[in-house]
Parts: structure tokens; C-alpha cells; sequence
């Protein structure tokens, strides 16, 4: 029995099904929560999921460690979304495991996993449109404890940080989400996920369709949100873009790992150059 076959009998009898092959690993090929270290703040093990009736996700594998920028790079369909979405709890997994800190979160509901600290902006943003910005903030907010609150109106508590990272943020509170930009959008969309105090945050394509001078704008952003010590897991499809920001990259194609290691090591292995560029 194929692999793929292997999943199908797995959901029918319960049986958690195989990774199709290994990833071809590159540069110093470091991986977070090895042996004698503290858990990694994320990790998938060997995750399969499925869209409607098609299987996307074969044995998906990857961690992200404390503080760290982790980049899923690949083409559109590769499955870099699916794997987004089935961490942070939006697809079901039929097949591994969704740790954080070193809890198991597989069939936690996705307001949970934002509670424990898993920060998501999806990559149409997710805005209401209907409602201002700050009340897109509040609605969030709503969900933190009240020692974790601030106040949106002073920027004060968490939101200081938001508003330092994203000072723009201020000149459109007042504007609903519909009149704003599409960077305006993402932008909001990241600044929303941090009202959350995360401890890692999930970006699916949050460069995608931004001019050059724009997208430099987020790199800065997230570099300075790594150094606010939160971790970052990071959809993008474009190699050059990613290795502006990742401290590892993982390679996705047809729903499977093909490469985890270093940014440089990824653009020197002409195998994986060729898979990206399809």
C-alpha cells in the first residue's frame, strides 16, 4: 500500500499515517528542541490534512524555537496555507500531531490556540469591514485576560508595542476596514494578532502583491517583533524575500517538506531553486 493510500486506510482505522519521504537538509541543518533542550515553542509532527476530499498535507514536519524566524517557502498550491491553517486549529488534522511549548494542541478549537498564544494573520488580513480598526483591535482584546489589557484609546500596555511597531496604525483608527489598503490591511491584521501578547505568531503571504518599498517596511516589523522575543512562522512564497528574514527556511511542494536548513544553503541547491521556480 502507497502512502497516500496508507492515510486514507489510516482515517478509516485510526491509524496515523507516514511521512512519504525526508527532507534534504541544508547549511548547518540546527533544529529547534533537540536532545536536552527546552521544547520548541511550535512543532508539527508529520501532519496530514485534508481539503474537502484532497489530501494537501503528507507528513508535514517542521519547528519553530523560541525567538525565532522560521519561513514555509513555496509555490502557490504547494500547501503552505493548508499547513498555516492546520496549525492555528482552522483544518482539521487527520494524521500527526500540533505541539506548542510542548503541549498537544491537535484538536484544540482555534480560539484556544490563540488564548494560549498562537497569533494569526491570514493572508486576506481577516479584517471586519464593517467595524473600525479599533474596534477590530477591541474585539480581540475582548479575549485577553484583564490583567493583559490596555487601553486602544491611550495606546498603553500591549498596545504601546503595537503602536511602535506600526505608528501609521494611529492615523486610521477611526476608519473601517473596508477604506483601508491592502498593506494598510496586513498591516492592521499583524497589529491585531499582537494585541494578543503571543508567544509566536503565524503570517500566511504577508508580503504577497506590496511594492518593494513596502515589503522592506514589513521585513523591518518582523525583525523587530523576533526581538521582542516572540517567535515567527512565516508563509512566503518568494526564496530572495524569505531569506531576508528567516533564521531557517523549510521548503513545501505537493504538500511534503523537500528541504529544511539555511536560507543560503536553499538558494545554492539547484533542486530546490528549480522545484520553486516550477
Amino acid at each position: 500500500m502507497s502512502a497516500r493510500e496508507n492515510v486514507t486506510a489510516g482515517a478509516a482505522g485510526d491509524q496515523r499515517p507516514t511521512a512519504p519521504r525526508h527532507p534534504v537538509a541544508g547549511g548547518s541543518g540546527r533544529t529547534a528542541g533537540s536532545a536536552g533542550a527546552p521544547a520548541p515553542t511550535l512543532e508539527l509532527d508529520a501532519v496530514h490534512t485534508n481539503r474537502g476530499a484532497a489530501h494537501v498535507l503528507h507528513g508535514v514536519s517542521l519547528r519553530v524555537g523560541a525567538s525565532e524566524a522560521v519561513c514555509l517557502v513555496g509555490r502557490n498550491g504547494a500547501g503552505k496555507t493548508t499547513t498555516i491553517e492546520s496549525t492555528m486549529g482552522i483544518l482539521a488534522v487527520r494524521g500527526g500531531r500540533v505541539l506548542f511549548q510542548g503541549r498537544d494542541i491537535t484538536r484544540l478549537p482555534t480560539h484556544q490556540r490563540a488564548l494560549l498564544g498562537i497569533g494569526y494573520a491570514p493572508e486576506d488580513a481577516g479584517i471586519f469591514p464593517d467595524l473600525t480598526v479599533a474596534e477590530n483591535f477591541e474585539i480581540s482584546q475582548s479575549l485577553v485576560p484583564a490583567a493583559r489589557k490596555g487601553s486602544i484609546a491611550a495606546g498603553t500596555s500591549v498596545d504601546e508595542r503595537v503602536f511602535d511597531l506600526f505608528p501609521e496604525v494611529r492615523q486610521f483608527l477611526a476608519r473601517r476596514g473596508l477604506n483601508l489598503s491592502g498593506g494598510q490591511k496586513k498591516m492592521v491584521a499583524i497589529a491585531r494578532a499582537l494585541t494578543l501578547s503571543p508567544a509566536i505568531l503565524l503570517l500566511d503571504e504577508p508580503f504577497e502583491g506590496l511594492a518593494p518599498v513596502v515589503v522592506s517596511r514589513f521585513i523591518d516589523a518582523a525583525r523587530r517583533i523576533k526581538d521582542m522575543g516572540i517567535s515567527l512562522l512565516i508563509a512566503e512564497s518568494n526564496l530572495a524575500t524569505a531569506s531576508r528574514i528567516a533564521d531557517r527556511l523549510y521548503a513545501i511542494d505537493r504538500g511534503e517538506i523537500i528541504f529544511q536548513g539555511d536560507p543560503g544553503a536553499a538558494m545554492a541547491n539547484e533542486e530546490v531553486m528549480r522545484t520553486l521556480r516550477g
